[in-house]
């Protein structure tokens, strides 16, 4: 069993550490952050979202896991709105493999495959998912957090890479501000 858990640790790491999730933040720089305690979601706007209401409740959960990490707590009566967008593009790759290969003799001279080579076609998706932190006393955008990465249709790894995409985007909350 030990060697069970040991495993799924190594497996979550090398999975983590190949990311490739960037993630980008925006605030706003008079915003006191430390009176967010509570929040809530900003349900008409999320019933807006395209994306399947599977995805939805798992973005949701994957955000009500890291700001309860963060002392935050839901509330009827929330400081914050969260809010969440998404965007998708599809990315198509076209490779030409072993076109007109031979051997050549000098400058221009050779013998090439007169059938040509073959394509190999392949496609991803790269989604970008947003979350949003309103202010509920100004009704105000205080601040927003983006991930950037690719996607996944297999089932068993869509909770993973969404918790991820969620964790990484929040580890960018609160901001720090430099000076």
């Amino acid at each position: 069993m030990k060697a069970i858990k040991t495993i799924a640790i190594v497996l979550l790491i090398t999975l983590s550490s190949c990311s490739s999730i960037t993630v980008y933040s925006d605030f706003e720089k008079d915003a006191d952050f430390s009176q967010y305690n509570t929040y809530a979601f900003h349900k008409k706007s999320i019933d807006k979202v395209q994306i399947s209401e599977l995805d939805k409740k798992r973005i949701l959960k994957a955000i009500d896991y890291e700001l309860g990490q963060k002392g935050m707590i839901k509330s009827g009566n929330p400081d914050i709105l969260v809010n969440i967008f998404t965007k998708e593009r599809e990315e198509v790759n076209v490779n030409q493999f072993n076109n007109n290969w031979g051997w050549g003799f000098g400058w221009g001279y050779g013998f090439g495959n007169p059938w040509g080579g073959y394509p190999l076609v392949s496609s991803s998706v790269e989604g970008t998912l947003f979350i949003d932190f309103i202010d509920t006393r100004k009704n105000e955008l205080v601040w927003q957090g983006e991930g950037v990465g690719y996607l996944t249709q297999d089932r068993s790894k869509k909770e993973i890479v969404i918790n991820e995409f969620v964790a990484k985007i929040l580890m960018q909350y609160p901001p720090v501000l430099k000076k």
